[in-house]
């Protein structure tokens, strides 16, 4: 219990080694929410037969030949661009960079550490000393901390329990559970579940952080053979933050437009991204009272109705649409009806099929655009104009941030959208609250892009 601890900002740090990559970011997404792609490009969903293999031919040739076959479906797949045929995504067509950590710290004495801060999943797992060798001596050159369990008096392996995480291209993260004290935001949580890692692909080692904070709803976290308790459940729980504000906010900074994260901020920007948990920050708020709507948990997210959007004057209806607030997601995607609406309101603004998405000139003045908002609840809301050129893509466009959701049902409201609000993820009272935050365009030296 925290008693009287003083809740205050958590750090949320710019990663220094992001640099955009729309393209790069889709496919995450796409692996990320299962989504079938629905603009033309390198990328496509298939079904593939998998063999499962005699074991003594696969000891042999170390091929899988014979035994039971069995067809995995909706599988993410890169096209060859001569031959039209299809195969694996490589893991270096897959942004593994989070924009954002948050700075924690587990065990005693304390080991601080750089989580990739994800309202979209539920594990908190680490780089942890149980990891192969050959993969821990390559963490220096990545800038890893890695946590040691038998550093910390206050770890506790969990006995038979176990976590695993896997992706549709095969990348994987898996390992044991122990508990240990979590500082996070001015509180320390006792015997919070710290997933360790054993075993991680490629696309995980190449990431930048430490591990995952993940912030969604506990019923989709990993740990078998029962889930466990996420930080904000067990700070809950355990009564470390006040009964009548069982929440987490975010406030992720702006960038310059276009632009990446390392080379478009300074450290001023920096300090003003923030995560706090236990308190509404009365500063962000600048004078606002927050708009609420409720949150459907049932399958773990943080989903929200948004049945509606306005591109300037034109409404566009959604009736039945929901959207999930995702911290892990860099993108806003959408359905192509408001995409439509989007980019048919910007001259020369088009689909690219290099790209697999909508692009527009950056000779674009943004000052201009039409005011683009979405729905949270009935509220709308307003995705800032610096926030519609993603990267810069050197040919005379703009990667746009706002994106097809594909095949999804839902859209994806990621940090294009989460940079231009307050986001309050209130979990005792199950709803999502926002206010609006101010366009830094006009305190940049040009309104116009370039």
């Amino acid at each position: 219990m925290a008693g009287n601890a003083k809740l205050v900002r958590g750090a949320l740090k710019r990663n220094p080694n992001f640099n955009r990559n729309g393209l790069k970011s889709y496919v995450h997404a796409m692996q990320k929410w299962n989504i079938g792609p629905s603009v033309e490009g390198p990328y496509c969903r298939v079904n593939q037969v998998h063999q499962q293999g005699s074991q003594a031919v696969f000891k042999q040739t170390g091929r899988r030949v014979g035994g039971r076959a069995h067809v995995r479906g909706h599988v993410l797949a890169k096209k060859d661009a001569s031959s039209g045929e299809t195969g694996n995504v490589p893991a270096e067509d897959i942004e593994n960079n989070a924009e954002y950590l948050a700075t924690v710290t587990i065990g005693t004495p304390g080991q601080q550490l750089a989580l990739d801060f994800d309202t979209g999943s539920a594990d908190l797992w680490v780089w942890s000393t149980e990891l192969p060798s050959s993969l821990t001596s390559q963490a220096g050159s990545n800038k890893h901390t890695i946590f040691d369990p038998s550093k910390s008096s206050t770890f506790k392996k969990t006995s038979g329990s176990t976590w695993s995480i896997s992706y549709g291209d095969g990348s994987t993260a898996s390992g044991d559970v122990g508990t240990d004290n979590v500082t996070a935001g001015g509180l320390v949580v006792e015997n919070q579940a710290i997933e360790l890692a054993k075993t991680l692909s490629t696309q995980f080692a190449q990431g930048p952080g430490d591990g995952l904070l993940g912030l969604a709803f506990g019923s989709i976290n990993t740990v078998q053979p029962s889930p466990v308790n996420t930080l904000v459940e067990n700070m809950i729980a355990q009564s470390d933050i006040p009964k009548n504000t069982e929440l987490f906010t975010a406030y992720l900074g702006s960038t310059a437009v276009g632009g990446s994260s390392s080379a478009g901020s300074s450290s001023s920007e920096d300090a003003t991204s923030f995560y706090t948990f236990g308190y509404i920050d009365q500063d962000a708020l600048d004078g606002q009272k927050p708009s609420y709507t409720p949150v459907d948990s049932s399958q773990g997210f943080w989903t929200f109705d948004s049945a509606s959007a306005k591109v300037g004057s034109k409404t566009v209806k959604r009736s039945g649409n929901t959207a999930i607030a995702d911290t892990g997601t860099t993108l806003a995607l959408v359905g192509d009806d408001l995409c439509e609406a989007v980019y048919g309101a910007i001259k020369g603004a088009k689909q690219s099929s290099q790209q697999q998405g909508w692009v527009f000139p950056t000779s674009t003045d943004l000052a201009s655009l039409p005011k683009i908002q979405v729905a949270v609840g009935d509220e709308l809301f307003t995705i800032n104009p610096e926030e519609l050129p993603f990267q810069d893509l050197g040919d005379g466009t703009y990667y746009g941030g706002i994106q097809s959701r594909g095949d999804q049902g839902f859209d994806i409201l990621g940090d294009v959208f989460l940079r231009s609000v307050y986001a309050i993820f209130d979990q005792g009272n199950k709803r999502f609250g926002v206010t609006q935050r101010a366009s830094t365009l006009g305190k940049s030296s040009s309104a116009k892009a370039s």
